[in-house]
């Protein structure tokens, strides 16, 4: 008798609903991040995926959802595709609903960078990380020289787009070929449009995580194999050069390559004997007080004049509506007040969408009151002690602060690069010194 297909269930996030399902009931959670796309239902008839759900069901509560634009979430504008933050609200939503505090993340492919990201900013809520056949970037730009030029890798997913969904025979296919590639198409047809695969192709392509990669404190698996059919043949060339290069830059992190077997396509049973042996490992559980966290500073400008001019008992009204102000947007938008710092304040937020947002919303309500700021932002790893924060993340989001114009909100290339995919636009404000730092650093105001 077939096993029972787990219950399709529903999170709400922020960004709509997202439909996960949750088997088995070992003593370890663990959540699979979604390849570009799935199906929660409809993967079941795919052997290949029931197979090594059902493998790690057999020692863990394994969490699968489908991503708000795919399968059986929320669909989203084809316009505008949904950043890595808000990738990560799909996890803390399905483990909440799950009632999951602690998880592995095991990210297959495109769903790395997602779980890279998810584990540098919640290490208290992941117990080990594994990435897949999977990259911090793909497309070759300046510092990444093994990337794949755009002009090669551009060609090969139009294609993708192009086939979507198509039952194309392959040339003198065998009968079972025929069997896998109907089903295959049926569930590429369920699991997303071609209007969606070509917004989640965009969004590999813009997709660039690297500089969060020596935030990662949590265990860390890094896999790849040399499967000659993946990326369109261009795996075993760049795989493993993007696994060396995202484990050179992990503290800790462990790298393996699986040969592949001959006829064998490429998935996640591949490397089930690897992910289960470092999943089920006795390991000693880390002190987390590193975290990847956005700060902000903001201060007003020209407050000395101000106070000067108004005079103490009107300038301190006006700070008590400064700070109310800012306290309230910071509530709004999650962030977290660090400190005040007399006419501005030091926040950190766990994602930089929302910290941009939060900029843009201070400095429009300043203005309100009569008030003009600045505020910088930047992306990093920084050190929690106690309620206070430091590190050079720290220091950057300071200095970046200090190259802002009366009501700039300017922020550093990391956070562009996070925001990859969303609907913000930036004016490129050239290379600076920041006092303190080594080089020079690309900063960018926020487009009102």
């Amino acid at each position: 008798m077939a096993e029972e297909i787990p219950r399709t269930q529903y999170a709400r996030i922020e960004g709509g609903h997202v439909a996960y399902q949750s088997l088995g009931d070992g003593p370890l959670d663990i959540v699979v991040v979604p390849n570009w796309i799935t199906h929660v239902e409809a993967m079941w008839e795919i052997p290949s995926i029931e197979r090594y759900l059902r493998r790690l069901a057999s020692f863990a509560r394994v969490i699968v959802y489908d991503h708000l634009g795919n399968g059986m979430s929320d669909p989203i504008p084809l316009d505008r595709p949904a950043p890595l933050e808000q990738r990560m609200d799909e996890v803390n939503g399905v483990m909440a609903a799950a009632g999951s505090e602690r998880a592995a993340i095991v990210g297959f492919e495109s769903g790395g960078p997602m779980a890279l990201v998810f584990a540098a900013t919640y290490p208290d809520k992941v117990t080990a990380l594994t990435i897949i056949d999977s990259y911090a970037r793909v497309t070759k730009t300046q510092g990444f020289e093994i990337g794949i030029p755009e002009e090669i890798v551009k060609p090969f997913f139009d294609v993708v787009v192009q086939t979507w969904g198509q039952d194309i025979p392959y040339p003198n296919e065998t009968e079972p070929q025929r069997i896998e590639r109907l089903r295959w198409a049926k569930y590429q047809r369920q699991a997303a449009s071609p209007g969606v695969m070509a917004m989640f192709v965009r969004q590999i392509m813009d997709t660039d995580v690297r500089d969060v990669l020596p935030a990662i404190r949590v265990p860390t698996l890094v896999l790849y194999s040399d499967h000659p059919d993946l990326l369109g043949g261009l795996g075993p060339t760049v795989l493993p050069s993007y696994s060396k290069y995202v484990a050179d830059r992990i503290p800790g992190a462990v790298l393996k390559m699986v040969p592949h077997e001959k006829d064998v396509e490429p998935d996640i049973n591949f490397f089930m004997d690897e992910i289960r042996e470092f999943l089920t490992g006795a390991r000693e559980e880390p002190e987390h007080d590193r975290v990847l966290a956005t700060v902000l500073f903001s201060d007003i400008v020209g407050s000395t004049d101000l106070a000067s001019k108004l005079g103490d008992r009107k300038w301190k009204e006006m700070l008590d509506a400064h700070d109310e102000m800012v306290r309230r947007q910071l509530e709004r938008f999650r962030g977290r007040e660090v400190k005040a710092l007399g006419d501005g304040f030091m926040a950190t937020f766990d994602g930089p969408a929302r910290a941009i947002a939060c900029a843009v919303a201070v400095r429009d309500a300043a203005h309100r009151l009569g008030l003009e700021v600045r505020v910088g932002l930047h992306t990093g790893e920084v050190e929690v002690r106690g309620n206070d924060v430091g590190g050079i993340a720290v220091h950057i989001a300071s200095r970046v602060a200090d190259c802002a114009a009366p009501s700039e909100v300017i922020v550093s290339r990391t956070v562009t690069d996070l925001v990859a995919g969303s609907r913000l636009q930036f004016a490129d404000k050239g290379p600076h010194e920041l006092k303190g730092l080594p080089g020079e650093w690309q900063l960018f105001a926020v487009d009102a």
